[in-house]
């Protein structure tokens, strides 16, 4: 692996181990999205992806699972959802979750619409298109994490959305990774190598109450 501290792992990781752990993350995202419908209390929500995970034998949670409603799509990480909203017919919403599966931490989010709003459907699309854009920069020119969230910062502009740069991605590694104190992938002065890191994409509609988010392994 990396000679950088701060990509350190264990003597248990794996790549391909990190990789079941995301594939399962994904399945468990997309499997709660399908039972998400509009009437459903966030709280709500949230609990079904509880039972979700449950049934799909994860090792334990490693983050808080997060389902965010309406304007609480704005929120961050670390920031309590204002009430508990109901998801309308037109709405939009995401899930951000993080858990271990063959002893890894998987970590994936994506946003999803309800109805028919086309600025609703356009911004969970962005999200995806500009982790798209930020992940190929990583990809193709090999570029350290500093630039790729200004990168992020450039194309998100151009796309007409505002990037939150409060959230610029963080390691991921067999559990728990937070022993290795590796930061965020924003701050980091090298080339973030596969495997290692997630890409956090956050945007906010320019002039209406609801943004969107995306996020997965650089692998």
């Amino acid at each position: 692996m990396s000679s950088q501290p701060k990509e350190a792992v264990g003597a248990a990781y794996t790549i391909d181990s990190m990789r079941h752990a995301q594939a399962m993350t994904w399945r468990a995202i997309n499997s709660l999205a399908q039972r998400i419908r509009p009437g459903m209390l966030e709280s709500e929500a949230r609990e079904l992806g509880k039972q979700l995970l449950t049934e799909l034998d994860t090792q334990r949670i490693w983050h808080p699972l997060l389902v965010r409603f309406g304007a609480n799509t704005l929120k961050t990480f670390k920031q309590r959802s204002d009430g508990d909203p109901v998801l309308g017919d037109n709405d939009i919403f995401f899930i951000d979750m993080g858990a271990v599966w063959q002893g890894h931490e998987g970590d994936a989010g994506a946003t999803f619409s309800t109805g028919t709003d086309p600025d609703m459907i356009a911004c969970a699309s962005a999200a995806k298109e500009l982790f798209d854009r930020v992940q190929s920069r990583w990809k193709n020119d090999k570029v350290v994490g500093l630039d790729l969230y200004r990168y992020a910062e450039e194309q998100a502009h151009a796309m007409g959305w505002q990037l939150n740069l409060d959230i610029k991605g963080h390691r991921v590694s067999d559990f728990p990774h937070a022993i290795h104190r590796g930061g965020d992938l924003g701050d980091f002065e090298h080339y973030p190598n596969a495997g290692l890191w997630i890409l956090e994409i956050q945007i906010a509609h320019p002039s209406k109450p609801y943004g969107a988010f995306y996020e997965d392994l650089l692998a």
